[in-house]
This record gives structure tokens, sequence and C-alpha cells, in this order.
């Protein structure tokens, strides 16, 4: 009879836990039907009630438990009284640590909003500091463009002092990142202006608009680093520094690249350590990118056939379509400066065909085109129409990439300030709106302003 009893026991516990579990599973769904009905409604207050219990009972349910959560939870905490604050901080932080353990697949992602939530709540840089670092560590792409100035900012307090190849490492790295970043939204824009624009969405659109953005949040964030690290990395600074560490490092292919961009960025590229720099690098790494920082030297020495064999060597082995335009666009600056510039003009088209929305290669042609003027001109007309041309390509980088439109205005206003005056056009019998041929190496017709 007991075991009769047992088995009895056993049977209903087997037939009724599906049962039990089946019934936990509608009241999570429901639940969760309902807070999510009241989220989409904005009611984040009546939300509340319901989410919490998925929080408590359903925390595997559905990612949207946190992802639309957080959003309630930071409600809970702006409409808090001031006594309150401190339960509705921790609220937040369970939404974050709560999701990093049932979803952590985006955790780099949730790191950073993270660490934009302490910055937010006024905690100390350290604080700060061990959320961007952890951040950085799983992918530094996943940091936003303002928690990557403040992660530099961090370094550059610490350690300009104490351990100088830290902080450059750091912008390396840092930079690296923002380029992939700027990578990614770019082939994202050259994808949708590929379309056509008559059956352009409206999804499409506003993806175009918001990665313009961020683009030009990037190059913010990019100006502002440079600014920062400018003090530190002056050609006074970087030469005596690298070197000191160059034997160390003169088969590490990865700090070679870095010493080299950066004297290359930097303009130390007179001084014979640079020369020794780049020809290490290029043995210790054979890229594409080393091949064009080679050519540059050879350039420089004047084995200009030789130097054209490595930057056409590297455009060819890049399969990258955004990496060769940067290739393309680095040896169009590099003929630029040896005075070479209808090579130069040509190889910034080349350029464009790879990244359409490259406004840095417009702006390259109208310098080039500015600087110019009066060797293009033979009078004043003629050479102030110089600058029309210059400003029609300024124009253009503005038009194609927005991220520069500060950079871009700075160029507009400096052409638009040098075009022929209507003073100019009734001395000279010429009228606006004419067409006038521009000689020399530019080549090009514009319209008379």
């Amino acid at each position: 009879m007991k075991k009769m009893r047992h088995f009895l026991t056993l049977l209903f516990l087997v037939v009724s836990t599906p049962i039990v579990f089946a019934q936990a599973s509608e009241e999570c769904t429901i639940k969760y039907n309902l807070f999510k009905g009241d989220y989409n409604a904005k009611n984040y207050d009546k939300a509340y009630e319901n989410w919490m219990w998925c929080m408590d009972n359903c925390p595997t349910l559905s990612v949207n438990i946190y992802k639309l959560g957080i959003k309630i939870a930071e409600h809970k905490l702006e409409t808090a009284a001031e006594a309150d604050k401190p339960v509705a901080r921790e609220l937040v932080m369970r939404v974050y640590t709560q999701r990093l353990e049932h979803y952590p697949k985006d955790k780099a992602g949730i790191y950073d909003d993270i660490a934009s939530f302490k910055r937010e709540q006024g905690a100390s840089d350290d604080e700060v500091y061990e959320w961007l670092e952890k951040t950085f560590k799983e992918d530094p792409t996943a940091l936003s463009p303002k928690n990557i100035y403040k992660y530099f900012d961090i370094i550059l307090v610490k350690y300009k002092d104490s351990d100088t190849q830290k902080v450059f490492d750091t912008y390396d790295e840092v930079g690296e990142a923002l380029e992939l970043k700027r990578q990614d939204y770019t082939k994202t824009i050259d994808a949708i202006n590929a379309k056509d624009s008559t059956t352009l969405s409206k999804k499409d659109i506003k993806k175009r608009k918001v990665s313009q953005q961020i683009i030009t949040n990037l190059s913010i964030v990019e100006s502002g680093l440079d600014q920062k690290l400018a003090a530190i990395s002056t050609c006074e600074r970087l030469i005596p520094f690298n070197r000191k560490n160059f034997e160390e490092h003169k088969n590490d292919a990865l700090w070679l690249k870095r010493a080299v961009s950066r004297m290359y960025n930097k303009e130390c590229t007179e001084d014979p350590l640079y020369d020794q720099l780049v020809e290490a690098y290029v043995h210790a790494d054979p890229s594409p990118q080393a091949s064009v920082f080679y050519a540059g030297i050879l350039m420089k020495n004047g084995e200009a056939n030789k130097a054209m064999e490595y930057f056409n060597r590297a455009v060819d082995q890049e399969t990258d379509t955004f990496k060769k335009a940067n290739y393309l666009y680095k040896i169009a600056d590099i003929l630029r400066k040896k005075g070479r510039k209808s090579e130069a003009r040509n190889y910034c088209y080349q350029a464009l065909k790879f990244q359409p929305t490259m406004g840095r290669a417009y702006l390259l042609i109208a310098s080039m085109y500015a600087s110019s003027a009066n060797s293009c001109g033979d009078d004043v007309v003629s050479k102030r129409m110089v600058y029309v041309a210059a400003l029609n390509k300024a124009r253009k980088a503005k038009a194609v990439d927005p991220s520069i439109s500060a950079l871009a205005n700075r160029f507009i206003n400096s052409y638009s300030d040098n075009i022929p005056t209507t003073k100019d056009l009734f001395v000279a019998g010429i009228k606006s709106g004419s067409v006038h041929k521009i000689g020399c190496w530019i080549n090009e017709t514009v319209r008379v302003p």
C-alpha cells in the first residue's frame, strides 16, 4: 500500500508538472504582452508592474524585457523623488546586469551603456573608466563617440607624464576603432546612394541621415582627440621617443605601423628616422599600407618610377574597397606634396570611384586648384576663375560628405572671397553665366559667377 501511494504521488507530479510550467509560461506571455502594449503607448507607469513581474519570473522570455525595460527603469529614475533615486538607480543597473546574465551576446554595447549611465549620474572617473575599459577590451567599436573621447581623456590625464607609450597606443587603438566605425557607416551610405534615388524608402532615407550624423560625430571626436594629443605628439617629442624605442620594436609590425603613421600625420617625414621606420615597417609587414609609405620615401629620394610601382602594388593588393580608396587618397596626398598635382588629382578621382562619399578627396583637389591660381591665369579674371573651380569642388565635398561640412565651409568661405567681382567682370567685358576655360594642368571649364 505504501509503495502504491509513492507511485501515485510520482505519477501526479509527472502529469501535473507540465501543466504548471504551461500555466507559468502562459502567464509570462500575458504579462509580457500587457507591459509591451503599455510601453508602445508610452504609458511607462502602467507598464511597470507587469514588466517587473516578467523581470522576476520570466527573465529569459525575451531580450525585449531588457531592451524596452531600460526605458521604463529610466522613467522611474526621472520621476522618482530625491529620496527614492538611489533605489531607482539600482533598478536601472539591475536591468543591465540581468541582461548581461541572460543575453550576453551584445555585452560590449551594454558595458558602453552602463558607462554612459554612470557618467550621467555623476560617478567618478575611476568608476566610469572601469566600464569603458571593459567595453574597449571586448570591442572598441562599441564605444559611443562621447565615450571614445572620455576614455582617451581619462587615459591622457592618467598617463601623459608617466607612460607616454600607453597614451600613444590608446590613441592609435581608439583611432583604429573610429576608422572601423566610419568604414561601416560609410559603406551603409554608399549602398543607399547606389540605389535609385526616386525609389528610396523612408527607412533608407532615415538610415542614411543617421549614418551621416554618426560619421559627423566621429569626425568631431577625432578632431578633439587630435587636439588633446597635440601637446605630446609634436615632432620634437615624437622623433626622440621613436628613436629611443626603435631598436626594441624594429620587428614589431604593429608598433612600426603606428609610429610611421604618427610621424606622417604630424609631418615629421624629413627626419632620417622616418625613412628608417618605414623601411623596417615594409620588411616586417609587406602590406598595402606599408607599400604606400615606402613609395612615399622613394618619391622623396627621387626614385619616382620605383615609387609608382609600389603605389600601384599597394592598390592592387587591397581587396577592400574602403581601404583601397584610402590608399588611393594617401597616394594623392603624397603626390600633391611633391608638386605632381595632375597625378594627385587622378588618384583622388580613382579613390572616389571606390568611395563616392569621400569628401576630403574633393577638398584635396580644391586646395590644389586654389594653390595654382597665379600659375593658371594671365590676368585678374582668369586667376580668380581658378577659385571658382576650387569653390565648385569644395561645394561638391560638402554635398557628398555632410560629416565634413564644417571643414568644407571654411574652404567655401575662403574661395568665395576670391572669385571675380562684378567690377572685375565688367572691366574685362565678360558676362556672368558665360563659360570659361581654365588652362594649364587644371584644364577645366567652369561657369562665370
